[in-house]
């Protein structure tokens, strides 16, 4: 495993962060809480993860409905105090908790009362990276850095950042926190890929401009990147495109197939699956700090390490990214 710094800080995580969110549930929706990943399966993934070197477990309050957070949790509690010592933690807040109108969002009193509940369930004392989920429309921004530049300063959290942000937002952040003397986000976490390249014209050049780290979710496009779609025959039962397929609905034409098929070809050329070809294609971007990966089950960490033993030139970057134009 290799390690760099998030983005101008002196906080080295692996090239690789593990990504929680299928622990207890998928993602941050009711209606799949409880229907992810058992608790012997995700202290499965943590343990072979770890054990990679992955240094960065990525979480949210709503994962699970709290479920992913406790999960790691537990796992956390059976390790030495040298794991806890080592392992970044990341989580955000956003998404709704309950039904109350003051259960989601990102007010102030919303993000204290979740970050300690968030630190209740992890078992820890603070959470090294804390993002704010996704941008909330009904709260002034200035009111959610000024809130989470608090719980820096307290020590309950080390490092801010934002998700799911675009350019002019990750803009105006940066700005509050220039003009007031508040800490900044110092990293954006948004989906990003082969399939999802729309960050290019305006995010990663703010990331490259204001020395912000980049961890990007969805490396593999929801398993589009692996193969595991070559038609539409192939939405089986208990696949992302038969359980939460609005993300991936424009992916649904005969010109994605015919690009994957000759992504498919330049991976067979080089010996490696096509996930571990979309991993390298992202691990040799210079502005991707570390990609954030949802493996399910330990053998789905093999295009992980894959990405990481192929070293693309710029020129090889180039022409798979031409494989799929228009994204």
């Amino acid at each position: 495993m290799r390690y760099t710094n998030l983005g101008r800080t002196g906080l080295k995580i692996s090239k690789i962060i593990l990504g929680c969110g299928n622990f207890g549930g998928i993602g941050s929706s009711p209606a799949f809480f409880g229907k992810g990943d058992t608790e012997e399966e995700a202290f499965a993934i943590m343990d072979t993860a770890w054990e990679m070197g992955i240094n960065t477990f990525d979480t949210a309050d709503a994962y699970g409905g709290g479920r992913s957070e406790t999960m790691i949790g537990k796992w956390l509690k059976g390790k030495d105090a040298a794991v806890r010592d080592q392992l970044i933690l990341t989580s955000k807040v956003f998404n709704p908790v309950g039904d109350g109108p003051n259960d989601w969002g990102l007010s102030r009193r919303h993000i204290l009362r979740q970050v300690e509940r968030s630190l209740e369930r992890l078992g820890v004392d603070h959470i090294d990276m804390y993002l704010m989920h996704e941008p909330d429309p009904t709260t002034p921004l200035e009111e959610t850095v000024r809130a989470m530049d608090d719980l820096v300063r307290q020590g309950k959290v080390h490092y801010i950042g934002g998700s799911n942000m675009p350019g002019w937002l990750l803009a105006k952040a940066l700005w509050i926190s220039d003009k007031y003397n508040l800490h900044r986000f110092e990293w954006v976490q948004n989906s990003y890929s082969l399939l999802e390249r729309g960050d290019d014209r305006e995010v990663l050049p703010l990331c490259a401009d204001q020395q912000l780290g980049y961890t990007p979710f969805s490396p593999l496009a929801g398993g589009w990147l692996t193969g595991k779609y070559q038609s539409a025959a192939d939405f089986s039962e208990g696949s992302r495109m038969s359980m939460r397929p609005e993300p991936y609905q424009k992916l649904v034409n005969q010109s994605t197939f015919d690009a994957l098929a000759a992504f498919k070809a330049q991976a067979e050329k080089r010996g490696v699956s096509m996930g571990g070809l979309a991993m390298a294609w992202l691990l040799s971007n210079p502005l991707v700090t570390a990609p954030v990966i949802g493996p399910r089950k330990p053998a789905h960490f093999q295009p992980v390490t894959e990405g990481l033993s192929l070293n693309l030139t710029t020129e090889e970057r180039d022409e798979l990214t031409a494989l799929f134009p228009g994204f």
